[in-house]
């Protein structure tokens, strides 16, 4: 399974290759490198081994195991993928660095680098570390990273502190406000949709109400600036609104149960390949021409329809 190239400031994190094996051997020679770990990475068939293991991964696209270079040099490994010991969507990180190179801060980048990655590109709900009880100073580090303690539990045959990173606020989107011609109207059609979709009614003015889902909320208001009283979402600016709809089958649900909400069906003859052959997606217009795409888990939002 490949995994994007990363870069820092300092760093070039790239995906793992089996040319890499010497280098690898050369990070984990000193027995430091893997002082808290059950296995002794110092022996060389022991780290073959792992390393063979770390080759032969598959797992979900964009996660999986890196090295990282400095100034052209191999200094480390580190990986981040779905947790063996943990539950959940969740994936795991771990970070290596050759001591030879440490205390400059580069396990701390390489470590940004791929928190960064899991959250902004992946779009991970939250990443584990897993460090053994005595690893003061990894715990430092994590902690430096904004990861938090939940514990402690028996992981990879010894006590292991449980921490986990939530993404930031900063960045997300705040939230989308709608102008539309009819205030009732879009909450018989976005309203119920929204509300099917675990969004809740957050405000409610004159003019306008707001659904709220986490941070995020969406505004339907009815401006006295109006222009128009039809949205046209084939002229510049907002096209379509897409909302993870859960599965598959519920997608299918949804789209059905929208007809009998004020919404029709787009692109009906291709259904429920209209965005690809590896996008499942329902996509509907209501009355007031506003577009929604349903898009079914594990599917990637975003088609540019």
């Amino acid at each position: 399974m490949s995994v994007p190239t990363l870069t820092t400031s300092r760093l070039v994190l790239r995906g793992l290759r089996a040319e890499d094996t010497g280098a690898v051997l050369r990070v984990f020679a000193d027995p430091e490198t893997s002082r808290y770990f059950a296995a002794d990475f110092s022996d060389p068939g022991q780290c073959r081994a792992m390393i063979g293991r770390r080759l032969a991964y598959e797992g979900p696209e964009g996660q999986g195991h890196w090295v990282l270079e400095h100034e052209g040099e191999v200094v480390g490994l580190a990986h981040l993928r779905p947790s063996a010991e943990l539950p959940g969507k969740a994936a795991e990180i771990g970070y290596f660095l050759d001591p030879a190179h440490g205390g400059k801060g580069l396990a701390t980048e390489a470590a940004q680098a791929l928190l960064s990655h899991g959250f902004a590109t992946l779009g991970l709900p939250a990443i584990w570390a897993v460090v053994h009880e005595s690893n003061v100073a990894s715990r430092k580090l994590a902690a430096r990273l904004g990861f938090l303690d939940m514990g402690e539990g028996e992981h990879y045959g010894a006590t292991h502190r449980i921490l986990v990173a939530l993404p930031a606020v900063h960045g997300r989107l705040h939230h989308v406000e709608l102008w539309v011609p009819n205030v009732a109207r879009i909450e018989a059609s976005l309203g119920w949709l929204l509300t099917e979709l675990g969004w809740g009614e957050f405000q409610r003015w004159r003019d306008g109400v707001s659904w709220k889902h986490g941070a995020t909320y969406v505004v339907a208001e009815k401006s006295p600036a109006l222009s128009s009283a039809r949205h046209d979402r084939l002229a510049p600016g907002l096209n379509h609104l897409a909302l993870h709809a859960g599965s598959e089958s519920r997608v299918d649900e949804l789209s059905a149960a929208a007809l009998e909400h004020g919404w029709r069906p787009l692109f009906p003859e291709k259904y429920p390949h209209a965005g690809g052959p590896q996008h499942y997606a329902a996509y509907l217009e209501n009355e007031d021409g506003f577009e929604v795409e349903l898009v079914a888990v594990a599917h990637n939002a975003g088609t540019g329809r």
